[in-house]
């Protein structure tokens, strides 16, 4: 049973209602592409780009900017206007429910908009998501992992169809949900002899999902979860709360949630207290932001990352053209967040070529029927709940202060001693 340390609970809620009043009292002010012209389309995003989120949004806005280069800023007839949006106060560092649905209602209200990539919190797509269903508007998230989102029967009650008020479907995403990362996560700690583990989570939509995934595929390989909690990610340090957790005594700690929610620090109290245990993250904390905060030289060696697809390997790096291009333009290796940025725009722009015209349901009829051969990850395709057939997670090590790519695990080796490739 998952426990709350110092932080009460708040009841599950979608806050459907809500968002269906912000759709029905949409203004009428535009942005960006006010100006309704033929040859012209706008493609948006709608990610945090102030605070420790700024870092992987930057990279996803990279992978989009690459692929609108490719095509020299051309889909089919139209030419590709792009509009970077912020959904974060400065403020806080992070993304609200005001400025994403904000965001959201700028798009639906601008006639040229015909696709919106985002977002890269899974809460945060929770917002958008209705607003934007409403009005057929594509939605594609190169980040978002939280199963209810697509997957009926394994969120929370009325997920999906509380995102879906129009009765269609309209959002994708190109990663693979929590339901691949956490259990798949839990075999590879299985298969290092793992037996005792303690989980973590940092009370949000993600970071509750991916863990519970996590900790319940544990169970059916026959390990003892020894505790699930829940942290405050207001908390300055956890040093009371790391104590509870060596007396444990755990092969493996695991944690779900982000730089954002204060898993560095939960890294650095666990390192402080000379805790022996295995770390395991979720992809959230794969960022340069989790190991600044944790303290990259205490974790090495000893923390690993999952992370929904593959990640890049550096051979890639001097092999596939498309990382290549990402080199000489950013000076370095494209990180997960631009594969799938770059993927995501590319879908988007392949749709909006397709169809020809600015049809936006049109549009996502044509996303939802895309067979990519020629993707970065490999071949892939959509499925009827607008998930990627995508399904690998990718197991990453702390290597001379930074993640550096490890294995792959797939379905496929799910049972099997050796998942790496």
């Amino acid at each position: 049973m998952r426990r709350i340390w110092f932080y009460p609970q708040k009841p599950a809620s979608f806050r459907l209602i809500w968002s269906i009043v912000v759709c029905l009292t949409i203004g009428l002010n535009s942005f960006g592409c006010q100006k309704i012209e033929s040859n012209r389309v706008c493609l948006v995003s709608s990610l945090p780009r102030t605070g420790v989120s700024r870092q992987v949004s930057d990279e996803v806005v990279r992978g989009i900017r690459l692929a609108i280069d490719e095509v020299k800023e051309k889909a089919g007839r139209f030419t590709l206007e792009y509009r970077d949006l912020d959904n974060s106060a400065a403020a806080s560092g992070r993304w609200t429910s005001e400025g994403e649905a904000a965001n959201a209602r700028m798009a639906v209200q601008d006639p040229d908009v015909m696709a919106y990539i985002g977002t890269l919190n899974s809460g945060a797509a929770r917002v958008s998501m209705p607003i934007l269903n409403y009005a057929d508007l594509l939605m594609v998230s190169p980040a978002n992992t939280a199963v209810g989102l697509t997957k009926p029967g394994l969120g929370l009650p009325g997920e999906p169809n509380v995102y879906r008020p129009s009765g269609r479907l309209n959002y994708i995403r190109v990663v693979p949900a929590d339901d691949l990362q956490g259990p798949l996560a839990a075999d590879w700690a299985f298969e290092r002899g793992v037996r005792r583990v303690f989980v973590i989570d940092d009370a949000g939509v993600y970071g509750q999902g991916v863990a519970s995934l996590f900790a319940d595929r544990c169970r059916e390989q026959g390990m003892t979860v020894l505790d699930h909690v829940s942290i405050d990610p207001q908390a300055a340090e956890f040093k009371s709360f790391v104590g509870s957790v060596m007396s444990a005594d755990p092969d493996l700690i695991y944690f779900g949630g982000s730089a954002r929610t204060k898993g560095g620090q939960l890294a650095r109290d666990l390192v402080s207290a000379e805790s022996e245990a295995i770390l395991l993250v979720s992809d959230g904390c794969r960022t340069e932001a989790f190991l600044e905060a944790a303290g990259a030289a205490s974790l090495e060696g000893r923390c690993f990352a999952t992370s929904a697809g593959l990640s890049p390997q550096q051979a890639d790096c001097n092999e596939k053209l498309l990382f290549l291009r990402y080199r000489q333009k950013y000076g370095t290796c494209p990180s997960n967040g631009a594969i799938h940025g770059y993927e995501a725009a590319r879908l988007v722009i392949r749709a909006i070529a397709d169809v020809g015209q600015k049809d936006r349901r049109a549009i996502v009829e044509s996303a939802f029927a895309s067979q990519v051969d020629d993707g970065v990850l490999g071949q892939w395709s959509i499925d009827a709940n607008g998930d990627t057939t995508l399904q690998e997670v990718s197991v990453s090590v702390v290597r001379d202060g930074k993640f550096v790519h490890e294995e792959v695990m797939s379905t496929a080796d799910i049972g099997k001693k050796d998942g790496s490739r």
